[in-house]
């Protein structure tokens, strides 16, 4: 397959443009609006033709699949595009920044009959493989309430665009959140949400202060550190969610999952599963888990499902995710 790269960052030269490269597919152009940039991770990883514009890339190659990997804001009107050029998506979270943007997604894939996937590599840990495995045999039972934790003591990235809300749409919640908040209703199996109480804040980023990811410009911190909600779900179910870039917390950083069913519970990170034997309490974790890098699970999920009948079941998760995210935001 071959493959184009929307945006040349981190993410792109860490986690997607590697992974591609082990997986056998063929990297064969990188996209990046400062051209300079672009052809610096071109020379790093062999690929051959560096563009300044999406439009450009698309209208010179001939593409099975792009990454994209740019800021928040740009997703929806670059997922559209490489939709519309007949390419398979991989998109970075989050998958835009609004319901109505998920909406207009989902539709450009089924129009285009091409699969839309998103960069939730949570999902593909061997602990959350495992955990959903176990689910989906029935051995948890009814699966009723999660709880999604993503904080950090002092966490505000000290670079790129996360503290811009015109370019990232939000802030702590977009960013890390919604990755906890989609490995929960992943768990979950992505039930409709009926209700939804939220409350977003900005209470220690726009002062100054210790920075464990680097510095920030507190002057200009646009974005949410802090959100927290409720969800009730059409089944009954429940999900909590706490999330924060600045915490007064004893940790560094929790990203955690703990769900709750009828037969059994279970917390992620690590895997522990809580359940009741014989008249006895059980905490069990896996004596033996073989690991795995979840990026690369997931370009080589991606890599399958380009090769098979359209998955738009991402796509379409992403417009329940959204909607949570637009409510919690309102």
């Amino acid at each position: 397959m071959k493959i184009g790269i929307i945006g040349t960052g981190g993410i792109a030269t860490s986690a997607h443009i590697p992974n591609y490269q082990s997986a056998g597919a063929e990297v064969v152009a990188v996209m990046n609006r400062t051209k300079e940039k672009g052809e610096t991770v071109a020379k790093q990883f062999g690929i051959p033709n560096v563009y300044e514009t999406v439009e450009e890339m698309l209208r010179h190659e001939t593409l099975d699949a792009v990454s994209i990997c740019t800021p928040n804001a740009f997703h929806k009107t670059q997922v559209l595009q490489a939709l519309d050029a007949g390419c398979h998506v991989l998109c970075e979270k989050p998958p835009g920044i609004s319901e109505n943007e998920a909406k207009e997604m989902l539709q450009a894939a089924k129009r285009a009959k091409r699969t839309l996937h998103f960069g939730f590599h949570y999902r593909h840990r061997a602990d959350t493989e495992l955990l959903k495995r176990m689910i989906d045999a029935g051995e948890f039972g009814d699966m009723y309430a999660t709880t999604a934790l993503a904080l950090r003591r002092r966490g505000i990235p000290g670079w790129g665009v996360f503290t811009d809300k015109e370019l990232h749409g939000g802030g702590a919640l977009l960013d890390i959140g919604v990755h906890m908040l989609d490995l929960a209703l992943y768990i979950m199996g992505y039930p409709k949400p009926t209700e939804v109480l939220g409350h977003v804040g900005q209470y220690l980023g726009t002062r100054p202060g210790v920075g464990l990811l680097g510095e920030w410009d507190a002057t200009s911190f646009s974005v949410d550190d802090t959100a927290r909600a409720m969800v009730k779900f059409e089944n009954g179910a429940s999900l909590l969610l706490d999330v924060s870039y600045m915490a007064n917390l004893e940790q560094k950083d929790v990203m955690r999952v703990e769900c709750r069913g009828t037969r059994a519970g279970a917390t992620l990170f690590p895997l522990t599963v809580h359940t009741e034997k014989h008249g006895a309490l059980f905490d069990e974790t896996p004596a033996y888990l073989e690991q795995h890098d979840p990026y690369a699970r997931q370009i080589e999920h991606f890599l399958k499902a380009c090769q098979t009948i359209p998955d738009y079941r991402q796509a379409e998760e992403a417009v329940i995710l959204h909607h949570i995210i637009d409510r919690i935001y309102a």
